[in-house]
């Protein structure tokens, strides 16, 4: 290794963020948009803090979408603290950072580039007072850019990556790609869900599968991953998410959200190993 070399890891490695009171923290990730991976992040979080007393986490890492704000019903929030730690909004047990809570309006744009992004990344993730957490869910951009790569190499000890997809082929060929750059990155993959996995008719229960079903079981099964479950449609997701409730505490008994349970349940059991 020459000195050139040596130097660039020195600073890497001096750049790192270790947050110590977080006991697990991994990244939801999609290789495309339009897949429900917001939505999925929040009902995670959401069911994750609701059966356990501990703190979660959820941060909004797609700058230039933060769509986190709205499905959790804070939009009106403002993000406060000092000039040494930046205090999340709260909703209970749950604590979440958006740059939405930031901006002037809820139509401004973030028109910025690679250095800015990774600057912001770097104090939601180490300026923030998480305080003990349990869970950190991190919900990424889509595709493989900035966000994911500058969140991978910054924070020390990710437990891994969880893939969302939906059914056809074209979310099933970004979703490998996401899956080959978590490997590129040495980020351990959690497993893979397919959203949008068919729809049961609430008058006369016959399943339609409007997107197909079963393309994601399949390519975690091509890419030696785990399966971590199938979420069904259900059009009141949409409202809940409109109208700012997590639809896993809207609608418990709902198929949508035993499926959120028992995806928490395997990718709990996918950390563990």
């Amino acid at each position: 290794m020459n000195e050139q070399q040596t130097s660039q890891k020195k600073k890497t490695q001096s750049e790192t963020i270790n947050l110590k009171d977080v006991n697990h923290s991994l990244v939801v990730m999609s290789g495309k948009g339009g897949v429900g991976k917001s939505t999925v992040s929040a009902n995670l979080a959401a069911s994750l803090a609701a059966e356990t007393n501990q703190s979660v986490g959820l941060l909004d890492a797609d700058l230039h979408g933060p769509d986190i704000p709205k499905i959790m019903g804070i939009e009106d929030e403002k993000l406060g603290g000092t000039q040494k730690k930046i205090e999340p909004a709260k909703l209970d047990n749950l604590k979440i950072i958006s740059l939405g809570l930031t901006l002037p309006s809820k139509d401004s744009p973030v028109v910025w580039r690679g250095p800015l992004k990774m600057k912001a990344i770097k104090q939601f993730l180490g300026d923030v007072n998480w305080g003990e957490l349990e869970y950190l869910i991190i919900d990424l951009p889509p595709g493989t850019g900035d966000e994911p790569l500058s969140i991978a190499q910054v924070l020390e000890d990710i437990d891994g990556s969880i893939i969302v997809t939906t059914p056809q082929d074209l979310s099933l060929l970004d979703s490998r790609k996401a899956v080959n750059f978590s490997k590129k990155l040495d980020l351990p993959i959690l497993g893979i869900i397919e959203n949008m996995s068919g729809f049961v008719c609430p008058h006369c229960g016959e399943k339609t599968e409007i997107f197909k079903s079963g393309g994601g079981k399949q390519a975690a099964k091509e890419l030696g991953e785990n399966f971590l479950g199938a979420i069904p449609l259900d059009h009141r997701i949409v409202r809940t998410g409109d109208e700012g409730e997590p639809f896993v505490l809207a609608y418990p008994d709902s198929e949508a959200s035993k499926s959120f349970a028992e995806i928490v349940h395997n990718f709990k059991n996918s950390i563990k190993k």
